[in-house]
């Protein structure tokens, strides 16, 4: 049996050259990069290389950039990192409804702590308006928020314009960069960022390492107290082969995005065309043309999306119903809901996430199994038989 792995916004297989360069990070270069000796100096020396590669992929320098162990610490120290260091010049954070649940988890945490948070509507596209951020900051407001795409629907926000808005006011803007690294170009000055968020498992890195950009002023408070690592902001021994691996991963980026973005987003209009032509009542969720190259998420109506990627799986195709962080939840995605789709309509959404590997023959394999498995759970659905009639 075949197996297609269309689920890369969840995450992505090790390059080889990343595995490659790590490896000697866990043999015979194992040594604490704090200690002053050559063992400590020579992985001293990779870290600092690695970050220079980090920093070089987003356009900052070297020491804005803090290693953390994955997006979700990187968004936790971004959030609350700021909003204590900030404390006393106001308690209001102005986010989008749509954001990752490391995000989302954060600001209801901080909510509880006595901040106020203004969760902003998004269209029907998964888009956020730049005007609905301007009117939602007051004098209070001491944070933005806003995903550069959504994990889900892989709708591309205007971060630019809301950096704009944000630089104006004089308030701190932070983005989860998660899904956008090593896909499409992403530089901080661009996009005119205070604080950006990566994680190396979602371009062919580690699991167990990111990283934040935190830009030259910006007040921000530790989370972790000890040493002096990452310059007193990140305290801990650091996880050095995983640093190797997201530099490494860092380096190969740039090299192959645009070739990658341009065939990925070829065979992602090749899945969605032949989905439209051979199954009827199925509907695009997500922007038309401001997506991710590799994302497509579509619902299929009177069946449970997760029906689906059962017997998807059964053919040895893998995809998800939305955020692999909320695989056990039984609830639409707070995004679809968010957008305007239907509960019932949500239910049934599926997301496709393509990657390096896949290949036309992986588009028609999983097409011609997707409309078999479609035809015959409408076929036990009394939802759909009630359509019939």
């Amino acid at each position: 049996m075949k197996r297609i792995y269309l689920d890369h916004n969840a995450t992505t297989p090790l390059h080889p050259e990343v595995l490659e360069a790590m490896l000697p990070y866990y043999k015979e270069a194992f040594g604490n990069p704090s200690t002053i000796y050559s063992f400590g100096q020579e992985t001293r020396k990779a870290t600092d290389e690695a970050r220079e590669t980090v920093a070089n992929l987003i356009g900052a320098s070297p020491e804005e950039i803090i290693f953390t162990s994955g997006g979700t610490e990187a968004d936790n120290l971004a959030l609350k990192g700021v909003t204590a260091a900030l404390e006393k010049k106001g308690k209001h954070i102005v986010a989008s409804s749509i954001e990752h649940h490391a995000v989302l988890s954060t600001l209801k945490y901080l909510e509880k702590r006595g901040y106020k948070v203004s969760f902003l509507p998004v269209d029907e596209h998964g888009w956020l308006d730049p005007g609905e951020v301007e009117e939602a900051i007051t004098s209070q407001t001491v944070l933005i928020s806003v995903m550069h795409a959504n994990n889900e629907v892989g709708t591309i926000e205007p971060i630019s314009e809301i950096g704009e808005i944000a630089q104006k006011a004089g308030i701190y803007l932070h983005t989860d960069a998660v899904q956008t690294i090593g896909k499409i170009k992403v530089n901080v000055d661009d996009l005119k960022v205070d604080l950006l968020s990566l994680s190396a498992h979602k371009f062919y890195g580690p699991k167990g390492v990111g990283a934040l950009y935190v830009r030259k002023g910006t007040r921000i408070y530790p989370l972790l107290h000890g040493g002096y690592q990452e310059r007193r902001r990140r305290a801990g021994t650091e996880n050095v082969a995983g640093i190797v691996g997201l530099g490494k991963a860092a380096e190969i980026a740039p090299k192959e995005m645009v070739q990658q973005s341009r065939r990925e987003s070829n065979l992602r209009d090749r899945l969605e065309k032949m989905i439209r032509e051979n199954i009827n009542h199925c509907q695009l969720n997500g922007h038309p043309t401001q997506r991710l190259p590799n994302t497509l998420n579509i619902s299929f109506e009177f069946i449970e999306g997760e029906s689906l990627i059962l017997n998807l799986d059964l053919k040895g195709i893998a995809a998800s119903t939305g955020s692999a962080c909320t695989s056990g939840s039984l609830e639409s995605s707070h995004v679809l809901m968010a957008m305007g789709v239907a509960p019932e309509i949500a239910q049934g959404s599926i997301r496709f996430s393509l990657g390096r590997d896949n290949r036309k023959e992986d588009i028609d394999y999983t097409v011609e199994n997707l409309v078999e498995i479609v035809t015959r759970l409408r076929e036990m659905s009394p939802l759909f038989a009630g359509r019939k009639k």
